[in-house]
């Protein structure tokens, strides 16, 4: 059994690529569905972001795994499946984990550390979770990655003036522009990702911002927070005739922002220059209107190579941190290991609390006239010899977890203490892995 994760991120495909292979929120209990019905996907787990498109599975065989996952992902987008390998990643094992890890921690972003990625990981495993697609396995590592996230976001400066792709589209807007207090700013959306820009431009003194969206109450709402004005999205033409800047960031299929729409505008603005800045996926804006004069357009591509003034500071974070994902690597696959021995330790305390429950059967048989006092006396010692006897064994079916040979080392045990029966049967009555009783094959040194 094995982890593996294909990826399309902002690594690997330009945005273009990106929106074609992006879930939509509302089809991702379908998706689900049909995934973990999938030939050798025994759990999975599927992240959506703006930035990435990846799937983690547990798999019975590596090359099967992936390849009715890649084959799932052509079928759900409609794209051929040879395009589907040409922008995915595949990591295997150690890799799949170190992978995750980098992920959750926002050292795999593209503004080193950004904070955003955790939540979007956490809620999706926690949706994954709730549709019974998660087993043994990923509610193990899934829980150990958000608590490392958590760690080295407190424990470092890795989040220090916390830095994300909206962020980057505050700090693109001041280099264009210079400062921003006197411009008009619009914000197109009122999801998490258009609150941390208006978040962002609330810290460069920013005044006169207004926010649009579908759904008014939404585009209320986050206005008053910072004190803001809001409007209806029917009202998003006359809006950009006013506006110096614009972010958008909403969950639109199509364009909202298109090239007639844009020419109308400029025309009203008698060409004054306007920046608009896309970090939506898919894109709001239509790229056609990079061919109009005066109109500075950027996506989230433009922003890879925008990163804040600690960047240095953060890359010796993102060391400490790697050390920290070192650490939390070799504990999961500790964890992993172990999995195999719980079953034995089972066994050799049933067994052995059998013989406790046999031996003071027969004590009550020949000694009928004990006292109900005297009777927990000879259990509690019973007991207490039975612990300290098991003690030294259950060490040893541990320590053996780590042997590269443990598998052949815990049948030897089992044949030692006669508990193959025993340990068989807790299998059957309670497997360890979700769908599946097969063994992993890790490795523990890397």
């Amino acid at each position: 059994m094995h982890i593996v994760v294909v990826s399309v991120n902002h690594k690997t495909a330009d945005v273009s690529l990106r929106e074609q292979l992006t879930f939509a929120e509302d089809t991702l209990t379908n998706a689900y569905n049909a995934l973990i019905n999938q030939k050798s996907v025994l759990e999975c787990v599927i992240l959506s972001t703006c930035n990435r498109t990846e799937i983690y599975a547990v798999v019975d065989q590596v090359h099967t795994g992936r390849y009715y996952v890649k084959s799932f992902m052509a079928e759900w987008f409609n794209v051929d499946i040879e395009t589907v390998k040409s922008v995915t990643d595949v990591e295997v094992g150690n890799d799949a984990i170190l992978h995750l890890f980098n992920v959750v921690t926002g050292l795999d972003s593209i503004v080193l550390g950004e904070t955003q990625i955790l939540g979007q990981v956490r809620d999706n495993f926690l949706l994954a979770q709730s549709e019974g697609t998660t087993g043994t396995v990923f509610n193990k590592l899934f829980k150990m990655a958000v608590s490392l996230a958590k760690n080295a976001h407190t424990q470092t400066d890795i989040s220090s003036n916390a830095v994300s792709v909206s962020y980057a589209a505050v700090e693109l807007s001041k280099k264009v522009l210079g400062t921003l207090e006197q411009k008009n700013i619009l914000i197109v959306g009122a999801g998490e990702m258009a609150e941390l820009a208006l978040e962002n431009l609330a810290g460069t003194g920013a005044k006169s911002i207004t926010v649009i969206n579908r759904t008014l109450e939404k585009a209320q709402s986050l206005a008053d927070k910072y004190k803001g004005t809001y409007q209806d999205m029917s009202l998003l033409q006359e809006a950009l005739v006013t506006s110096d800047i614009v972010i958008t960031s909403t969950s639109a299929r199509d364009f909202i922002i298109t090239e007639p729409m844009m020419q109308e505008v400029m025309k009203s603005r008698q060409n004054a220059p306007i920046v608009l800045i896309d970090i939506a996926v898919p894109r709001d804006i239509d790229p056609a209107v990079n061919d109009i004069d005066m109109v500075f357009n950027y996506d989230v591509d433009d922003l890879k190579g925008l990163v804040d003034a600690n960047l240095a500071e953060r890359e010796k974070a993102a060391n400490v941190i790697r050390n920290m994902i070192d650490s939390e690597l070799v504990s999961f696959l500790e964890w992993v290991n172990m999995l195999g021995v719980v079953p034995v330790i089972s066994a050799l305390r049933e067994k052995a609390l059998r013989i406790q429950e046999t031996t003071m059967e027969s004590i009550d048989r020949k000694m009928p006239d004990l006292s109900e006092r005297d009777r927990k006396v000879i259990s509690k010692h019973m007991k207490s010899v039975i612990n300290q006897l098991l003690k030294d064994p259950i060490a040893g079916a541990k320590e053996i977890s780590g042997h590269p040979d443990r598998e052949a080392s815990l049948q030897f045990f089992q044949e030692i203490f006669n508990i193959t029966n025993e340990v068989e049967s807790i299998k059957q009555k309670e497997p360890i892995i979700h769908r599946s009783e097969s063994s992993f094959n890790f490795d523990l040194k890397r």
